[in-house]
């Protein structure tokens, strides 16, 4: 994916080069052949490409979140108790 985005900049910078510098050519021209050809398409194909890698992060995200949440922190399965033991006075 990442050698076909470059190689696709790369022909678009070279479109763009000769729209710039062409007689006929302008330099508006050239930034709307940059963004109409180079940004648009490739932000389109990033976004569906990187659509599952996204979701499997949020995932896992809820998951850790869901976990952290609803769990003691050593996993033990019993009732926490106190994290002091009462102090006894002696008769």
């Amino acid at each position: 994916m990442l050698l076909v985005a470059i190689a696709w900049i790369y022909v678009v910078l070279m479109v763009v080069v000769v729209e710039a510098t062409g007689s006929r050519g302008s330099l508006l021209g050239a930034v709307s052949t940059f963004v109409l050809y180079g940004v648009l398409p490739l932000s389109i194909l990033a976004y569906l490409y990187f659509s599952p890698a996204r979701r499997r992060a949020r995932r896992l995200a809820e998951a850790l979140s869901a976990e952290a949440a609803g769990l003691d922190p050593d996993r033990g399965g019993h009732a926490p108790g106190d994290a002091v033991a009462p102090e006894r006075k002696e008769p």
